[in-house]
C-alpha cells in the first residue's frame, strides 16, 4: 500500500467515525425529545445547513425503539471529534434535565 492509499483509508477511516459520531449524537437527542438541528445551530450559528446532520436525523429511529446513550458516551464522542461548543450546548440540556427530575422527585 503506497502513501497515497494510505492517506485515503485513514480519512475514510475518520469520515466514517465522525457519521458515527453525528449518528450517536442524533439519536441521543431523539431519546431526549430534543431537535438535533436545533442544538447543532445554537452551537454554530454560521452552520444551519449540515448534510451530514440531516442524514443522521433521517436514520433515527423513535426512541421507543433505540437503546440508552448514556450522557458520558454523546459528551465523549462529541469531545473526541473537537465539537466542545456542541458538548458545551448538549452539558446544559443534561443539567437542564438534571434540575427538572430533581424538580419531580421534590428534592
Amino acid at each position: 500500500m503506497d502513501q497515497k492509499d494510505m492517506e485515503e483509508k485513514i480519512i475514510n477511516s475518520y469520515q466514517q467515525d465522525e457519521h458515527m459520531m453525528i449518528l450517536v449524537f442524533a439519536q441521543w437527542c431523539v431519546n431526549h425529545n430534543l431537535d438535533p438541528q436545533a442544538l447543532y445551530v445554537q452551537a454554530y450559528p454560521d452552520q444551519a445547513a449540515n448534510p451530514p446532520l440531516q442524514q443522521a436525523c433521517q436514520l433515527t429511529v423513535p426512541k421507543e425503539e433505540a437503546g440508552d446513550i448514556p450522557d458520558d458516551t454523546v459528551l465523549g464522542v462529541l469531545s473526541l471529534f473537537g465539537n466542545d461548543d456542541l458538548a458545551h450546548i448538549v452539558s446544559q440540556e443534561i443539567e437542564k434535565r438534571h434540575q427538572k427530575e430533581s424538580k419531580k422527585d421534590g428534592r
